[in-house]
């Protein structure tokens, strides 16, 4: 199972982010802003801890989700999850995703994108020319506050405030285990197909994003739990990836996934049922 979660939290306009090496996990600490003036620092800025598990069986490729943290402007976060199916054609399906993210996070400061994260995943999908097709969200915080949000798929983010969510996005699905989805294929969905929100945030505001792998696995008020335990964000990161994917191996837990699975008609086969065993939130990623 791959799971990819960024923790964003909220502060006061003390500083701005510095971005450590890519291509590994890690933490975005704000630091004294070299900016004398503060008209010109944002009014939030943010820090980020993020976590990525490949699935056990993609390890050595490094899974098929990618991800970049950018301290443009208040802060933008986008999260890919490339389409396993592609692999059945060889195709490794990271290889979507991986540029798709590499060309938005260049694309972050464009004059064409104006801070809009849906005209940004426009602008990355039309300069993405690897084969194959990714699940993508992209939230971006400019300097009044505004929490912009953009989403293809069943990515998905939650916004914590004072121990609740306030806020949540829903997959976009076809059908059952097929999401809404960017694409190499000449029929695609597109940037006009994405769900797009924007939100008031406040100083303190929690923002946990995620490709399926978290919240196919985590229910909501786990993730909620969770944050309450921990105040760094690199563990809080790495706490609720483990706790995903430990949930995702136990056969026995009746995550959302198979929740919502059982709903939709589908199920174990009776004999796997009659030992206890649920279908997991690995499942769709096999």
């Amino acid at each position: 199972m791959t799971v990819t979660i960024s923790y964003h939290q909220l502060l006061s306009s003390s500083g701005i982010a510095t971005q450590l090496p890519k291509n590994r996990p890690s933490l975005i600490r704000c630091t004294p802003s070299p900016v004398s003036n503060p008209v010109l620092r944002p009014e939030l800025s943010i820090r980020v801890g993020t976590r990525l598990i490949p699935h056990p069986k993609k390890v050595d490729k490094g899974g098929e989700d990618a991800f970049f943290v950018s301290s443009y402007n208040g802060g933008v976060i986008a999260v890919a999850d490339g389409v396993s199916g592609w692999a059945e054609k060889d195709v490794d399906p990271a290889q979507f995703s991986r540029e798709l993210m590499r060309k938005a996070s260049s694309l972050v400061g464009d004059e064409e994108v104006n801070y809009d994260p849906r005209i940004l995943v426009k602008k990355a999908h039309d300069a993405t020319s690897s084969t194959g097709s990714a699940t993508v969200i992209v939230s971006m915080l400019d300097n009044n506050g505004i929490l912009k949000v953009a989403n293809v798929g069943d990515c998905g983010l939650r916004v914590i405030r004072k121990g609740q969510i306030i806020f949540s996005t829903f997959p976009q699905e076809h059908y059952f285990d097929c999401p809404y989805q960017l694409s190499s294929e000449a029929v695609t969905q597109t940037y006009l197909d994405a769900t797009v929100t924007s939100i008031d945030s406040m100083k303190g505001d929690i923002i946990v994003m995620g490709s399926d792998g978290l919240f196919d696995n985590v229910f909501d008020h786990e993730i909620v739990s969770t944050i309450a335990e921990h105040k760094d964000v690199a563990e809080m990161a790495k706490v609720l990836a483990d706790l995903a994917y430990k949930h995702s191996v136990d056969f026995y837990f009746d995550s959302p996934y198979s929740i919502k699975a059982r709903s939709r008609g589908f199920d174990v086969p009776s004999w796997k049922k009659a030992l206890g065993q649920k279908l997991t939130g690995m499942t769709n990623k096999i």
